[in-house]
């Protein structure tokens, strides 16, 4: 595996992104990519689809969410809710004391079956001045998110929609496991998209590039997991996780005039400790506030530039 390698759910499901209305994907053309890319083993995994030339939407749906109800089970061993609460919970006290306008809407960009929203709704206690939206291209998986969330009685809310296009705009994005997804301009752009929209704040939680991050999380998946695609796909978006450099340098090129820092970015000769880091960016008038919130947490936050 290497960096340059796309996901396979990537390769299965393709959106027009002025309509989000769904395209049909040819199992020759996501086949070609694969083998472009020398990918025998996810070549296995296509051939394990069932029906034909044309992937059926239902089935390739099927499989994402078998894919996502296990990464539902890596983000709660993983305490990924707890991991955002810790910085979204201050940054709102930032925000609640600069800003008049409310409610203040958070928006998870790329939700998939909403956990992470879903979690901060049941345990987060961010207040009722706060309004929490998942936003994803899937209907199938938005829609999962909705009925759980309706079944756990939670107070926020899924939409099939592009995140940076709302009627209302986020005051805070946030994602998991999202950013790894985006390579290059394209991860310049995402940065762009959400400075353009005058977010007053991002948090982007992601696996922190290492050398123990492939091996960990092949272990892990192997472990834990039973979907082949999310078995590959785990291993792989750790293989493609960016190096704190390259976040960084992208996001300041994109999301001018917003300053950014990581949040556990520094390296370790220990890197099984810290898993994931987070990616934050802020206003510059809301950049040392937020540091003094943080309290003692401010020791694992790099300076902001």
């Amino acid at each position: 595996m290497n960096a340059d390698w796309p996901e396979l759910s990537d390769l299965l499901l393709d959106t027009d992104l002025d309509t989000l209305a769904r395209k049909p994907v040819s199992r020759g053309a996501v086949r070609a990519v694969l083998r472009r890319h020398g990918m025998r083993t996810a070549e296995r995994i296509l051939d394990g689809i069932p029906g034909g030339e044309v992937l059926d939407a239902a089935t390739v749906d099927g499989i994402l969410v078998r894919a996502h109800c296990e990464l539902q089970r890596l983000s709660y061993e993983f305490r990924n809710g707890q991991r955002l609460l810790q910085l979204l919970a201050p940054m709102l006290e930032v925000l609640r004391a600069k800003l008049p306008q409310r409610p203040l809407r958070i928006v998870d960009i790329g939700c998939g079956m909403g956990f992470v929203l879903r979690w901060l709704a049941a345990y987060g206690a961010l207040g009722d001045d706060v309004e929490l939206l998942g936003c994803d291209f899937n209907p199938t998986l938005i829609a999962n998110a909705e009925k759980l969330a309706r079944e756990e009685g939670l107070r926020c809310k899924f939409r099939v929609a592009n995140a940076f296009t709302l009627e209302q705009q986020a005051h805070v994005f946030l994602s998991t496991g999202v950013i790894h997804h985006f390579r290059g301009e394209a991860l310049t752009g995402f940065f762009r998209s959400q400075a353009s929209v005058g977010a007053a704040a991002m948090l982007h939680c992601d696996i922190k590039a290492s050398w123990a991050a492939p091996l960990g999380s092949w272990i892990f998946h192997q472990a834990r997991m039973r979907e082949p695609l999310a078995r590959h796909d785990g291993v792989l978006s750790a293989v493609r996780a960016h190096p704190c450099e390259v976040l960084l340098s992208a996001s300041r090129e994109g999301g001018s005039p917003l300053r950014f820092a990581l949040f556990d970015g520094k390296p370790s000769l220990l890197p099984i400790l810290r898993t994931m880091n987070t990616l934050v960016g802020v206003r510059a008038e809301f950049a040392e506030p937020f540091r003094e919130r943080l309290g003692p947490l401010s020791a694992r936050l790099e300076p902001f530039s």
